[in-house]
């Protein structure tokens, strides 16, 4: 489960997996006296329970935690923390794709941040008509999808309730951009197609989580499993 609070990687691990120490800038027990100062760099937090994702959560969303690059926790139950952490949300469904066309990826940019195209299924809608339906509907092209990416989840506010939106991601092939243009209702003001070198670049301007499935997908590239 790939979460994303306040644009910060929240990944929960079982205890029996395996945590290389060397990756870490902190490691900590959920025993252990800190605050939201002490979170720097990417950090591990073991004996992780629903107490700890209870404040942990609280933390990420309200205060800006801007020296934080990741939180991994650990912990016994990992399906457990999984469900308590959903149960502090609404979930809402998207789905959306990253588009390829000549070795190229096609990117969005939206309210000053580089982005993939992606939105809201409706009701009853399946998830991959949805990712279809929403990448021809911002982008102005057509599609076929090719196969899935890994999902993502990131939570936001809106009218005072908290949202979890999981987005199913797919790999997609354009077939027709002929009338390729940015859907301006959605405030989206540029369509481009980006070398993968091009898209490295501009991944600073972009949501964590869109810059985790771009990287995803170029790995997958060198390894050949998505």
């Amino acid at each position: 489960m790939n979460v994303f609070i306040n644009d910060i990687p929240l990944i929960l691990k079982k205890a029996s997996d395996k945590v290389y120490k060397h990756e870490y800038d902190l490691i900590l027990k959920a025993s252990d006296h800190f605050t939201s100062k002490d979170l720097v760099g990417d950090v591990l937090i073991k004996e992780a329970d629903p107490h700890l994702i209870d404040r942990l959560v609280r933390l990420m969303e309200v205060k800006k935690l801007k020296k934080l690059k990741s939180l991994t926790l650990v912990g016994q139950k990992k399906k457990k923390l999984i469900e308590h952490l959903k149960d502090q949300f609404k979930i809402i469904r998207a789905a959306g794709g990253l588009v390829l066309k000549d070795g190229k990826i096609l990117m969005i940019y939206r309210l000053g941040v580089w982005d993939l195209p992606k939105g809201k299924l409706e009701k009853k809608e399946k998830v991959q008509q949805g990712a279809l339906r929403e990448v021809e509907e911002e982008c102005n092209i057509k599609v076929e999808v090719i196969e899935k990416l890994p999902k993502t989840w990131h939570s936001y506010a809106f009218k005072g309730k908290k949202i979890l939106k999981k987005t199913s991601w797919y790999i997609m092939q354009c077939t027709d951009d002929s009338l390729m243009k940015p859907q301006a209702e959605e405030f989206i003001e540029e369509v481009r197609w980006m070398t993968p070198e091009e898209v490295q670049e501009v991944l600073p301007k972009a949501y964590t989580s869109i810059a985790f499935i771009i990287r995803q997908y170029l790995q997958s590239q060198k390894t050949g499993k998505v």
